[in-house]
């Protein structure tokens, strides 16, 4: 499962000894039986994604450990899952004797995946970027997304959940560009828009 994907991003950082233990407990993170989007499958689709701009990026094995770490906590009742998953990332990276400021761009990375505003460091929106391309992806893919977080989201009442998801999908479609980088934007922000406005007519049906 993408091991040398992670011994490579390691490399990169000047460690060449990975820590394979961490990868396979990352693993078994994305493999919990409650998640329904936020699986393996959106981790390999972001990875996929990242191998088609690696070359754009300051810091490649930076974002590239950090969209391992992005949602490594993911707890739908809960609302820390970034701030937990950014902790880890920082941790790992101290204890395996990266420099203090690789430890906190880490850690500024995975907390960029809140997606509370447009990031502004480069590698933040590269990363951002490929953790969004979800919204502008075929519209068979996007509505299984769209399904898979309903699923996730079971413990929500319907009402309830309706919503949480027209608010937070109405800020997406809300904001003047929804993707930072041109490569994302140019590919991809016409379709997630199509998307954003057909999720959200089914929700107010």
């Amino acid at each position: 499962m993408r091991i040398e994907g992670w011994r490579r991003s390691w490399r990169e950082l000047g460690q060449p000894a990975a820590d394979e233990g961490l990868f396979h407990r990352l693993v078994s993170c994305w493999g919990e039986a409650h998640r329904h989007y936020h699986t393996l499958q959106h981790l390999c689709e972001c990875l996929d994604l990242f191998e088609q701009v690696r070359g754009k990026a300051r810091r490649p094995g930076e974002i590239e450990l950090a969209l391992w770490f992005h949602d490594a906590f993911y707890d739908p009742t809960r609302d820390d899952n970034e701030r937990r998953s950014a902790q880890w990332a920082r941790d790992s990276a101290v204890q395996a004797g990266l420099p203090a400021e690789t430890a906190q761009r880490l850690h500024a990375l995975v907390m960029a995946t809140q997606h509370e505003a447009a990031p502004q460091d480069e590698d933040a929106q590269l990363l951002v970027d490929v953790d969004l391309a979800i919204l502008g992806s075929d519209p068979g893919r996007f509505d299984e997304s769209d399904e898979q977080i309903r699923l996730e989201y079971a413990h929500v009442p319907e009402d309830e959940f309706r919503a949480g998801r027209r608010r937070v999908l109405g800020e997406f479609l809300a904001r003047p560009r929804l993707y930072s980088t041109e490569y994302f934007h140019s590919r991809h922000e016409r379709q997630a828009r199509e998307n954003l406005s057909r999720a959200l007519a089914r929700l107010a049906g």
